[in-house]
């Protein structure tokens, strides 16, 4: 147990470096503006500007929440610590090039630039 929380203090702290270089510690929106009448977050929709300017609690989450999203996608069940820090933080270096693109777009990149030439 410890060392899941020395770990998810690691990447906690990278990412609210990285999201804070963005713009991140300025001003902070919640996920919770994107929040449709049923309490839902269409995910597909959200940009990357937004993702940035979300708070770092709510872009951790929203990074775990689409990690698992893709290897359901992938019919895999497994959950890699580290590789999902990895990709938080390829995301997130894609979103600051392209912060009017979405999120998903973002992701679809990364996922296809992983798996190399077919």
């Amino acid at each position: 147990m410890r060392r899941t929380s020395l770990l998810t203090v690691g990447v906690t702290c990278t990412i609210f470096g990285l999201l804070a270089g963005l713009g991140l510690a300025w001003a902070a929106v919640g996920l919770d503006a994107y929040v449709d009448e049923n309490g839902f977050i269409d995910v597909q929709t959200l940009t990357c500007d937004q993702l940035a300017n979300t708070y770092q609690e709510d872009a951790n989450a929203l990074a775990n929440w689409y990690s698992g999203w893709y290897n359901g996608l992938a019919k895999k069940h497994y959950y890699h610590l580290t590789r999902v820090a990895g990709v938080e933080h390829e995301l997130i270096v894609w979103c600051e090039a392209h912060r009017e693109r979405r999120i998903i777009e973002g992701l679809g990149f990364l996922a296809h630039e992983a798996r190399g030439p077919r």
